[in-house]
C-alpha cells in the first residue's frame, strides 16, 4: 500500500470530467482516508461545501497542478483560527 499525498483537511481540487464542468467549482475537502483501490490507488473521502454528503475519489480523478496552485493560495489568504463549531454554553436544555 502506498503513502497517501493529502490528509485530512486539505482542500484538493478534482479534474473535470462527465459529472463535473471546467468552470464549476471543482474543490472540495479530505474527510477520509480509504484503503488502497484495487490497482494501488489511494482512496479519499471528500466533501464539496456545497453537498450534505460525502463522496469516494481515487487519487487518479484529482488535478495535482490545480491542487498545488490553490495551496499556495489557501496558504497565502489564512483565515484568523475560528473556535469550535459546537459551545456548550450555547446549548439549552428545556424542563
Amino acid at each position: 500500500m502506498s503513502a497517501n499525498v493529502y490528509a485530512i483537511g486539505d482542500n484538493i481540487v478534482l479534474k473535470a470530467g462527465l459529472t463535473r464542468t471546467a468552470t464549476g467549482d471543482r474543490t472540495c475537502r479530505v474527510v477520509g482516508l480509504l484503503p488502497a483501490a484495487d490497482r494501488g490507488e489511494n482512496q479519499y473521502r471528500v466533501r464539496f461545501g456545497s453537498e450534505n454528503f460525502e463522496r469516494r475519489i481515487v487519487e487518479s480523478d484529482i488535478d495535482s497542478s490545480e491542487t498545488a496552485s490553490s495551496a499556495n493560495k489557501d496558504e497565502a489568504s489564512a483565515a484568523a483560527p475560528s473556535g469550535p463549531w459546537l459551545k456548550p454554553s450555547s446549548i439549552r436544555i428545556g424542563k
